[in-house]
């Protein structure tokens, strides 16, 4: 039988990246890299190495592909070592071998202790010609890197080519350990009508490496993954515009539909390093015409009114543009400087969809809500009737929003106030309080 013999043949062409690597980042700690690099391929079965690959990558998501004479070139193997070399994968590899131990003397020279090293769990053991000594003090001296151990994780490829020269490998592979999201910080006017809007977006990259000059593109949805049990192979240390055109002006994003999401490219390269939070600034849009609100619902709220900010994101406020979900801080200038005044999350938010950011109890207005009767009319029936008192301790009057929850199989019977059907549990009063004044809402409900 023929045997067939591997030629010690090592490709590990590293020449510097010609092309801009590309990263992809989705909510939920995931990204796609895509990487290419030039590769000099002789004929026959030989070993690709490519390095500084993301310690976290997801081997099995791997995607190689040579960009020409694709046809001459045969795949045989993929492998990810992540065998990274540390003090403790060293000495192991030097069990049961000489090594040698340099320690200070008391004249000038250093004095060498020679043995072979017995164990290196719970400290080093280390065996002389006349003696065993524990934990041997000193600075540890090894002949050469031990084969199998990796300076940086490694992807290779073992390949059999019918192809001679350069090539470019372009290769595709899944990470965890980089994620994004978005926060924004809105400024709004000392009247209450209108608001300035800055968003930004912060990378956390723990992934195990770092892409130079990078390609960016955020992906804002929830995409559906099939979590494995998770795999670390080391823990990682621990204002505006009109219209999307703006975004691309204030930021270097463009934003777009992809498939069932929306994805958020950076026009212009940019380095993300290891342990690294990066931010760049998303979108800004100035003077969005808003309002100040005032809500009680008595299921969610626990007797209190609050204050919501209310605008549109539509281009006519000056918006209009997809917005990933994330936290809003909001501020207001008192009369010496900005102050924060509450903040709330949104979720994703399409274009031309109202919000509602809900900022914090409100001090000058006080409610009371009380049952004054519960009447058992039949064996399937009954009616209650409530009693809703506000006081408005402010010098301006307001107008209220009243949420009731009244639940299913509900009738108004008696009302002092005329209500719309925000859905099929819930009504709304919206009443007027004056400056200084009570005013009250009632009304009777049967359940059948």
């Amino acid at each position: 039988m023929k045997k067939f013999l591997l030629p010690a043949l090592l490709v590990s062409f590293i020449c510097g990246n010609l092309f801009a690597i590309s990263v992809t980042i989705y909510n939920n700690d995931l990204a796609l890299i895509k990487d290419k690099k030039e590769v000099t391929l002789k004929k026959g079965i030989q070993k690709i190495e490519i390095d500084n690959v993301a310690t976290n990558i997801d081997p099995t998501s791997v995607l190689p592909k040579f960009s020409h004479s694709s046809d001459k070139i045969k795949i045989n193997e993929q492998n990810f070592d992540y065998d990274l070399v540390n003090t403790n994968k060293l000495l192991q590899q030097y069990i049961g071998k000489d090594i040698e131990i340099e320690k200070e003397s008391s004249g000038s020279k250093k004095e060498v202790v020679s043995g072979t090293l017995l164990a290196v769990n719970g400290g080093m053991v280390l065996q002389t010609k006349d003696k065993i000594i524990l934990n041997p003090k000193g600075e540890v001296s090894l002949p050469k890197l031990p084969e199998g151990l990796r300076l940086k994780p490694t992807l290779s490829w073992v390949i059999d080519s019918r192809f001679e020269g350069n090539n470019n490998l372009e290769f595709t592979y899944q990470t965890s350990g980089i994620s994004w999201v978005s926060d924004y910080i809105v400024v709004l006017a000392d009247n209450d009508s209108s608001l300035d809007i800055t968003g930004w977006v912060t990378i956390n990259n723990y992934s195990g490496a770092t892409y130079n000059d990078a390609k960016l593109k955020l992906v804002a949805g929830d995409v559906n993954i099939v979590r494995e049990q998770p795999r670390r192979l080391y823990a990682a240390k621990n204002v505006m515009a009109v219209s999307a055109q703006a975004m691309d002006e204030a930021g270097g994003f463009e934003e777009r539909g992809l498939f069932e999401y929306h994805i958020y490219d950076l026009s212009r390269q940019t380095t993300i390093k290891n342990n690294e939070k990066k931010q760049i600034q998303l979108m800004t849009a100035q003077k969005v015409p808003a309002k100040k609100k005032y809500i009680y619902n008595a299921y969610t709220d626990a007797g209190k009114v609050f204050t919501y900010l209310s605008f549109k994101n539509d281009k006519k406020s000056n918006l209009g543009i997809a917005l990933p979900k994330g936290k809003v801080r909001v501020y207001k200038t008192d009369a010496e400087a900005l102050e924060f005044i509450g903040e709330d999350k949104i979720d994703h938010t399409p274009e031309n969809k109202d919000m509602d950011l809900k900022l914090g109890k409100v001090f000058d207005v006080a409610v009371t809500r009380t049952q004054k009767e519960y009447k058992k009319l039949s064996s399937t029936s009954h009616q209650e009737s409530y009693v809703i008192e506000f006081t408005n301790s402010k010098k301006e009057d307001i107008e209220i929003e009243v949420e009731e929850n009244l639940g299913v199989s509900w009738k108004i019977t008696e009302s002092s106030d005329k209500y719309t059907k925000k859905n099929s549990n819930v009504i709304v009063f919206k009443i007027k309080v004056p400056a200084g004044k009570t005013y009250n809402v009632s009304y009777t409900v049967k359940y059948q």
